[in-house]
Parts: structure tokens; C-alpha cells; sequence
């Protein structure tokens, strides 16, 4: 055991250290334990986190019935929807790096000699998960878990209806009272929103990097199996802690690799490229986005849930979760199950005797939806570094299509044409200059992409962006479009009636123009100046890499 507390606890010379946790109420006996940060997320603006207070209390108790003695810390945490379609969204994708700092902050000023992370959505999942590979301390990640799903009329609604539902306002389908009740219904309690959304995405990818227990993705946030994970999470930390089994001991080049297997698998929101590539930057294991594109091509895709398809995270939860996918994916030898996990056993003893019980909801891996997986790395005259689809919730229809660009600068123009209805059938969107650098902040184009699905045009136009979509974007939604248009990219040089050709499962995505007009258009070409001047988002922009790297900071 290496124990980073006596840094701080031990010997004459920390005597002033010691006396500023007595003043907090811990005993001599308490301090002669494994300190345990125990990162809570918890706060009373983000629908994931509302409850993170309880689950924090109940890791603590797993730690102090094992031996260690818990420290809470608070992390920051951004909840997307509420930031979505305004200028708060420039803030969610760079608080990942906010959040990743804070911890190892807390952590090397305080000697922590382990971390339990208690985070639930979007950013603050891989931003934590980001932190303990840069610490390479012993770390378990516990989130707060899905919510449930909402009903009306008798069927099964979660937070991405409510977005369609706008855009069916906005084109007359329905009226104020139907709109209201969608906003009411949608989201019934706490939790992470109950599709196969970012947050969940990410929570379930944590199981399969093996630095979150069987369970973490899929448990319901108001079941009880939640609280008793978290306690069992507390008493995980410290038998990592007793062994030194450290994070990238268990985040590795193979653990990523299986997330990425099950990412494809599961049909998991664009956004889990990004957190993927960014959590192996930590944990200093290469990966590209060549890389995940041929793992897509070998992983058949296994799961469509919300967006993609009716069934929501319970549903999944009911038919056995991450574990019973990922025995789905060993059957067939797409998993390396002999690797280590936070709970001290490997993958292959996690999974054992675990049973598929919803075939409709997680399809055997001898009949799956597709031969491939649910995320795809196109490339093309635009995207010289790549664009990044969720395959899974595209119509069959618009796989391949072609149709003329209808170009605007920022999401507000297009979001503003679109609920006009000045965007037609066959038309492809390009919002640009809202990459990392020229959001700044890579904001998702969620109101977009629902607007157009609420509208019925989510299998008759096509999104492109150097942006983010949503997890709860459905349709042919392609972000992160590298080099983004603010670093001198392709994107930057279309024009209005252009012909864009997409060609999901050859990988393609190019603007029908030779090599010699665009280098005319870049040579004519004069960017516009930046979005964002001042504070921290200004030198976030400055040092953010692209999203082919996956918008780290450099």
C-alpha cells in the first residue's frame, strides 16, 4: 500500500497539518487510516446530481465499514439541457478540463490515497474519469444513475421528445397545451435523462473500462441497488487502495478497447468519442480516431435505445446491463475478459452466470441490428480529419444522400431558418465555427436536430457541423468536423447551394468541388473575428486541441 497521506499526516514537522483536520472534528484513529476524496458532484441545478448527496453519504459508509476514512470534496457540474441553445453551452465541453483539474487538485494538495468519484452527467463523468488516469491513484467511479423514463399516453417519453416537441410547435403540429404536457411528463424524478444519452453513455462505458462496478450505467438513480452499489463502490476503494491497484492499472490500451467495443454495441451518443480520446490522452494510451472507425467495422451494434428506439436505460437495466452485453460481445470473442476491474475481480468474473433477458431490447449477438457498430468516422474533402456519426439513430434512407448546403455561422442563424421553415426536403445543414476553438466550446446542436425531427424532416435533411450533437440527436447528425472551420478547415469554405455527398457506411462526407476551387474560395476566404474575447473561454480557445484529439488542452 502506498499511502499518500503521510505527505501530509505524518512525523513532527506535519503537526500544523494535523491540526487543521482537528479542527474539523477527525480523530487521531481516523487520521491514522487511508484518506479516501470521495468527489461529489452533488447540487441543486442539474436533475443528475440533485441526489448525489445521498449516494456520497453512501459511499462514505462503504469506506468507513472497510477501514478507510472519507473525505467529501465538491466538483462543479454543468447539466446540458438546461445550458443547451444559449451561450451556457459554450461552457459544457471545456468544464470537462475545469472538472479533471479540480480533482487533481483536491486531490495532490489534501494526500488522498484514493478517489471514489461521484459524478452522473454529461462532462463531469469523463472529466473525472480524465483526472484519475492523470493521478494514476487507486480510483472507483459510482454515478447517481439514469432517471426513468416519463409517460404519456401510455408510452414511454424521455428528454428528447420534449426537444422534437418544440419543433412540432414551431411548425403548427401541436398546440401550447399538448407542448406543456410534454414538458411535464418527460422528466418524472431524478436521474441522468433516461435514453441512451451522453451521460448514460459514458456511465455505462465506465463498467466496461472496468473503474466502475456492474451496475453503474444502468441501476435506476431511486432504486435502493443504487445506494447499495455506492457501498460497495466505498468498499471496493479500499481494497484497490490495500493492493496499490492504481487507475491505469485498470485503464489501459485493452480496457479501452473493450469501451470502444461496447460503445459500438450499445449505439452510445456521439459525444463517448471524444471522452474516449480524451481519457486515453491521460492515461497516455495512443488512440485515433482510425482506431475506433476499425473496431466499428468487426462490432455488430446491439442495442437501440432512446433515441435510436423506444426502449430507455431501465429497459436495459431489466434485461441485465452493461454485464449482460458484455457477455454477449465474450461469446462472440469481441471482449478481452481477463482484464482487472475496480472491484479486485477480472471481467470474466464479473459477467459470470449473467443471462440476456430481454432479447428485444438487447438483441443476441447472432441477430443483431447491424454487423457494425452504432458509431462511425467519416471522412471526405470537409472532414480531412474526420466527422463523427451515431449510425444507430440514422434512418436507413439517409445513409447516403446528397443534397444542396444551406451554410450559416453559428447555431442561432440555422436554428432561426429551420423554425421558419426555410429548410426544405434533400437540404443539408452546415453550422460551422462552432468547433472547440471557434464556439469556442464545441457546443451540441440539439435544438436543431430535434427541431427537424419534430418537424418530420429527420429522414429528408442531413446536419454537418465542426459542433456537437446531442445524444439525444437522432438522425444524420454529423459533428465534430475536423479541422473545424475557426483552424482553416473545408468546412469553412462552402457555399451556399453546394452539393454535399454523405456516404455513412463508406465513410465519406465531401463537398462536390475540385481541389482548385477550394483553394480559390481560401485564398478569397476571410474568417470572422472570435466568438468569445474575454475570461476563460477565451484561453480555453487558445489551447484547445481539435476534436480528432478529442478538444483536449494543449
Amino acid at each position: 500500500m502506498k499511502e499518500h497521506s503521510k505527505n501530509v499526516m505524518r512525523g513532527v514537522e506535519r503537526a500544523p497539518n494535523r491540526s487543521l483536520f482537528y479542527a474539523m472534528g477527525y480523530t487521531p484513529e481516523e487520521l491514522e487510516r487511508p484518506l479516501i476524496g470521495v468527489v461529489s458532484a452533488h447540487s441543486e441545478v442539474v436533475p443528475g446530481h440533485i441526489h448525489l448527496d445521498k449516494i456520497a453519504e453512501a459511499v462514505k459508509a462503504g469506506v468507513r465499514s472497510a477501514g478507510g476514512t472519507p473525505i467529501l470534496v465538491p466538483s462543479i457540474g454543468i447539466c446540458d439541457g438546461i445550458a443547451m441553445g444559449h451561450e451556457g453551452m459554450k461552457y459544457s465541453l471545456p468544464s470537462r478540463e475545469l472538472i479533471a483539474d479540480s480533482v487533481e487538485s483536491m486531490a495532490k494538495s489534501h494526500g488522498f490515497d484514493g478517489l471514489v468519484l461521484v459524478p452522473n452527467c454529461d462532462k463531469i463523468v469523463p472529466g473525472m474519469i480524465m483526472a484519475a488516469a492523470r493521478l494514476n491513484l487507486p480510483a472507483v467511479l459510482v454515478s447517481g444513475g439514469p432517471m426513468m423514463a416519463g409517460t404519456m399516453d401510455g408510452r414511454e417519453i424521455s428528454l428528447s421528445q420534449i426537444f422534437e416537441a418544440v419543433g412540432a410547435r414551431m411548425a403548427g403540429m401541436i398546440d401550447d397545451d399538448a407542448l406543456t404536457e410534454y414538458e411535464q411528463a418527460c422528466c418524472p424524478g431524478c436521474g441522468s435523462c433516461a435514453g441512451m444519452y451522453t451521460a448514460n453513455s459514458m456511465n455505462c462505458l465506465s463498467e466496461a473500462l472496468g473503474i466502475a462496478p456492474p451496475g453503474n450505467g444502468t441501476i435506476p438513480a431511486v432504486h435502493a441497488k443504487r445506494i447499495m452499489l455506492a457501498k460497495r463502490a466505498g468498499a471496493h476503494i479500499m481494497g484497490l487502495v490495500e493492493k496499490n491497484i492504481c487507475t491505469r492499472d485498470i485503464i489501459n490500451a485493452k480496457s479501452l478497447r473493450n469501451a470502444m467495443a461496447c460503445d459500438m454495441a450499445l449505439g452510445c451518443s456521439s459525444n463517448s468519442v471524444l471522452h474516449l480520446l480524451a481519457i486515453a490522452h491521460e492515461a497516455e494510451v495512443p488512440l485515433t480516431l482510425e482506431d475506433i472507425n476499425a473496431l466499428n467495422a468487426e462490432i455488430p451494434n446491439l442495442c437501440h435505445l432512446a433515441p435510436a428506439g423506444p426502449a430507455h436505460i431501465q429497459d436495459l437495466d431489466a434485461a441485465g446491463g452493461v454485464p449482460a452485453l458484455m457477455a454477449e460481445l465474450a461469446k462472440a470473442g469481441k471482449l478481452d475478459v481477463g482484464l482487472l476491474t475496480c472491484t479486485g475481480k477480472t471481467v470474466a468474473e464479473n459477467i459470470a452466470g449473467v443471462a440476456n433477458k430481454t432479447p428485444a431490447v438487447l438483441r443476441p449477438v447472432e441477430d443483431p441490428y447491424s454487423e457494425t457498430g452504432g458509431i462511425a468516422v467519416l471522412w471526405g474533402n470537409i472532414a480531412k480529419n474526420g466527422g463523427v456519426v451515431k449510425r444507430s439513430a440514422v434512418a436507413p434512407e439517409m445513409l447516403c444522400h446528397e443534397g444542396p448546403a444551406r451554410v450559416f455561422d453559428g447555431e442561432e442563424a440555422a436554428i432561426a431558418a429551420i423554425y421558419k421553415g426555410e429548410i426544405k426536403p434533400g437540404d443539408v445543414v452546415v453550422i460551422r465555427y462552432e468547433g472547440p476553438r471557434g464556439g469556442p466550446g464545441m457546443r451540441e446542436m440539439l435544438n436543431p436536430t430535434s427541431a427537424l425531427a419534430g418537424m418530420k424532416l429527420d429522414k429528408e435533411v442531413a446536419l454537418i457541423t465542426d459542433g456537437r450533437f446531442s445524444g439525444a440527436s437522432r438522425g444524420a447528425s454529423i459533428g465534430h468536423v475536423s479541422p473545424e472551420a475557426a483552424s482553416g478547415g473545408e468546412i469553412a469554405l462552402v457555399q451556399e447551394g453546394d452539393i454535399i455527398a454523405i456516404d455513412i457506411p463508406a465513410g465519406k462526407l465531401d463537398v462536390k468541388l475540385t481541389d482548385d476551387e477550394l483553394e480559390k474560395r481560401r485564398a478569397a476566404h476571410t474568417p470572422p473575428p472570435p466568438a468569445v474575447k474575454g475570461g476563460w473561454l477565451a484561453r480555453y480557445a487558445r489551447m484547445v486541441a481539435g476534436a480528432e484529439k478529442g478538444a483536449v488542452l494543449e
